[in-house]
């Protein structure tokens, strides 16, 4: 079993920052991949990012590429989403997630948090 915990999240006005963090305990954080998915209302879940358990393979969803970054410390159980230039159909509610690999994180992550918001203002 993993635990994940997201925190982060809040209101921020179009172009802002933001820095999304998931803290993960209940087993070896260094030996499975990472990633974030987002819902907004009315919209199916989207993974936008993920992460190799080394971090040297990473995923982005097109319309974030640029602007967010995906990053983990191994040494901290903890892994990040940078979301810069924010605009307003970013507003969701994020999720962090964790699988066996990138490419399995996208379409079918194992574990779940319990999500944060984000909303974005105009």
């Amino acid at each position: 079993q993993v635990q994940l915990v997201e925190s982060g999240g809040g209101l921020v006005q179009a172009g802002d920052s933001l820095r999304l963090s998931c803290a993960a305990s209940g087993r070896t954080f260094g030996s499975f991949a990472m990633g974030w998915f987002r819902q907004a209302p009315g919209k199916e879940r989207e993974c936008v990012a993920s992460i190799s358990w080394s971090g040297g393979s990473t995923y982005y969803l097109d319309s974030v590429k640029g602007r967010f970054a995906i990053s983990r410390d191994n040494a901290k159980n903890t892994v990040y989403l940078q979301m810069n230039s924010l605009k307003p159909e970013d507003t969701a509610v994020y999720y962090c997630v964790s699988g066996p690999s990138t490419v399995r994180i996208i379409t079918r992550p194992d574990y779940w948090g319990q999500g944060t918001q984000v909303t974005v203002s105009s």
